[in-house]
């Protein structure tokens, strides 16, 4: 693996930390949301440079389903925040 590589790895390890701090911490229920949406945002971004890194395209296939996941996930959490209530 290439010095660059490793660097940016470490960097985005270091941003997902501080996500898990915050989503800790936060003082409000939006900022914990935020947190966790950074955090697995930075998760995407891990998977798809290990499958740079390894030279495995099916590394990108799990990134994009779990960017949907992500999404999906966070939508239907901020909905319930709202409302107390999955469906209206």
């Amino acid at each position: 693996m290439k010095s660059a590589e490793l660097i940016t790895a470490l960097l985005i390890l270091a941003g997902a930390f501080l996500a898990l701090i915050r989503a800790v911490k936060g003082p409000t229920v939006f900022d914990r949301v935020l947190a966790v949406n950074v955090f697995g945002t930075k998760t995407v971004i891990l998977l798809a440079l290990l499958g740079y890194i390894g030279n495995r395209s099916g590394f990108l296939d799990i990134a994009i389903l779990y960017a949907l996941v992500n999404f999906l996930g966070t939508v239907a959490l901020l909905r319930f925040v709202e409302s107390r209530r999955f469906f209206q």
